[in-house]
């Protein structure tokens, strides 16, 4: 595929940033800080170690490294629900490589805290940051009454959000990590005179999370120097919610709807609906303020990154809210769009881009799956902003449900085979391909006054489900096979029939799709893991990033649990989210044998 082809984007809103990049096919690989580690690692993964996953991407054919968010998280580890917009997480900071400290008084107490936290542990022990916290605190107070010029100069050109972030934090660690909607009201009502007496009590305090910040930023912007001379490009995540309990909504009340929370109606998946919690924008007071706080988040951004991905960018048209009063047991089945006219949609997710775009040189990327409104499609395009296609997904579902073909994937596109939120390659073939949710299914039938224990018994394979996953009987051949099995009329079970024609013998189609030749094999092979990255490397987006684990499910010694090997899982609340550890040290992925096998994918396709 030629330039040409991706001349639409260099035409559009964004083609600045376009043309300041190049339009050029690119492949990458994207994964959270926390899962890598390198031997110089403090039990987590640290901002310099992204030099060496640069290196391994220079090897393998890669120029795209995609990180999930970096934003301070406090102490709940959850990188969509930050404490703010801005602020880098300090569990990220090489402790040995500080700007303006001298590394030798403090090296002992390092490789205690590397030898009490060893990195490369299957999941991440998250006790590490208030140990290094500690640590830097120690650090910190004997450089504290030196005359540190960056530090100065960088407080001075982060004056929007920087004083807020430091106060609040300091004001978290003064009433114990409660949230600012139970502090005093002196201070959860922002009292001029308050804060002054705090700031002055406190000033030591304050300055460490400033400290902290401008270390952070110093750390970053090096890696990003590193990177871009190895010809690497660096994606960041930004959310688009943020935490109720954060800087940015403490400090800037007036800009959100406290009466409200965030969530997404009821669907297929959940009937219910969902609760997340993050409070809406009142997008009025931010358009008053000349956009000033949403254009200051990708200004901040983009020293750190050439790309920004906006998670939930569907929320930029319309995002459905819930009264903070509604019990929590109705979840997010009693709530509002808003803006509550479609008509409004529209304008108003080009509003809010606009700010965006118009404030940055990084080029945007936008995650847009779920329930989608039209508008977005077309606002994207126009936009010069690429959207996601999972290829599992990415089917003709008003038809026969035949998996895409890689030429009629969307060109502003970043073409993925599995996501954050989805279980690797390995896991779908293994568990979810030609199944049912059995949460799902149980709801549709309950929708239809079917017995869902009953219906289960007549259309799945006990024996071959697993997980909550519905493998249909193999014996249901057809549309009228299932008809027979419920004695029901077509309309009575119409929804559980377009499950059935979605997902049923889908293993077999994907095995042609993908140009395997022979029998289908139930179990996931190197080659087939091989063929669904050739096919989507192949497709028309002008990105393609995949997960680490997929591109390391080349090895054939990478055998994780296919299905606990994951990043997250949704809707759920436990220790395996947001903690997975690769198993190879960064210096060892830099001298896999694999990497070969990925560089010749990535030249075939034409990406490198």
């Amino acid at each position: 595929m030629n330039e040409e082809t991706y001349q639409f984007l260099v035409d559009s809103l964004s083609g600045p940033q376009w043309k300041r990049l190049g339009v050029q096919r690119r492949s990458g690989v994207v994964t959270p800080l926390f899962s890598l580690f390198s031997g110089e690692s403090a039990g987590i993964g640290e901002i310099p170690d992204l030099k060496l996953l640069a290196d391994w991407c220079v090897k393998t054919g890669m120029s795209v490294i995609q990180l999930l968010p970096m934003n301070d998280v406090g102490f709940e580890f959850r990188p969509y629900d930050a404490q703010s917009s801005f602020a880098l997480d300090p569990m990220y900071l090489a402790v040995g490589q500080l700007r303006g400290v001298a590394a030798a008084p403090f090296r002992k107490a390092l490789e205690k805290l590397r030898m009490e936290y060893p990195a490369g542990k299957p999941r991440v022990d998250y006790r590490i940051k208030g140990a290094k916290l500690k640590l830097l605190w120690r650090i910190y107070e004997g450089c504290s009454g030196k005359s540190l010029a960056g530090l100065d100069a960088y407080e001075e050109e982060n004056r929007f959000w920087l004083g807020d972030y430091a106060v609040y934090k300091a004001l978290k660690e003064k009433f114990g990590q409660a949230g600012w909607e139970s502090w005093e009201d002196p201070y959860k009502h922002r009292n001029p005179d308050a804060l002054r007496a705090f700031e002055r009590e406190h000033a030591g305090v304050i300055r460490f999370h400033k400290w902290l910040q401008w270390q952070l930023a110093e750390q970053f912007r090096e890696v990003k120097a590193y990177a871009s001379g190895k010809g690497i490009l660096l994606m960041g995540d930004l959310p688009f919610l943020v935490s109720r309990d954060s800087a940015d909504v403490w400090s800037r009340q007036q800009d959100f709807k406290l009466d409200l929370v965030s969530g997404a109606p009821p669907d297929d998946y959940y009937a219910k609906g969902q609760r997340w919690g993050m409070p809406a924008y009142r997008w009025d007071s931010i358009a008053q303020g000349g956009y000033a706080y949403p254009a200051a988040k990708v200004r901040y951004a983009e020293q750190f990154y050439d790309f920004f991905r906006i998670d939930h960018v569907v929320g930029c048209f319309r995002l459905w809210t819930i009264r903070l009063e509604e019990p929590l047991e109705h979840e997010g089945q009693i709530g509002a769009f808003d803006p509550p006219e479609e008509s409004l949609w529209e304008d108003h997710g080009k509003r809010i881009l606009r700010a965006w775009i118009e404030n940055t040189r990084m080029i945007p990327c936008a995650e847009d799956l779920g329930t989608v409104p039209d508008c977005s499609y077309r606002v994207l395009a126009e936009y010069g902003i690429p959207g996601i296609n999972v290829q599992r997904w990415t089917k003709d579902w008003t038809g026969d449900a035949s998996f895409t073909p890689p030429e009629k994937f969307r060109k502003n596109s970043i073409a993925v085979i599995s996501t954050h939120d989805s279980s690797s390659f390995r896991g779908w073939w293994a568990f979810e391909a030609g199944t049912v949710d059995e949460i799902i299914f149980r709801r549709l039938c309950e929708m239809r006054g079917i017995d869902p224990l009953w219906a289960q018994e007549r259309l799945f394979d006990p024996e071959r489900s697993a997980h909550g996953r519905l493998r249909w009987k193999k014996e249901l051949t057809d549309k009228a096979s299932v008809l027979a099995a419920l004695n029901r009329q077509e309309w009575e079970v119409d929804k559980i029939l377009d499950y059935y024609r979605g997902s049923y013998d889908e293993k077999n189609r994907f095995w042609k799709y993908a140009g395997m030749s022979g029998k289908c094999a139930e179990k996931c092979s190197v080659r087939l893991v091989a063929r669904a990255l050739e096919k989507v490397l192949a497709t028309s987006a002008v990105f393609s990033v995949q997960l680490l684990q997929d591109w390391l499910s080349l090895d054939e010694g990478f055998r994780e649990d296919p299905w606990e090997y994951r990043i997250n899982f949704p809707g759920t609340m436990n220790d395996r989210n947001w903690s997975l550890v690769v198993p190879l040290a960064l210096e060892q992925m830099n001298e896999a044998a694999v990497n070969d096998t990925i560089l010749k994918l990535n030249r075939k396709s034409g990406r490198v």
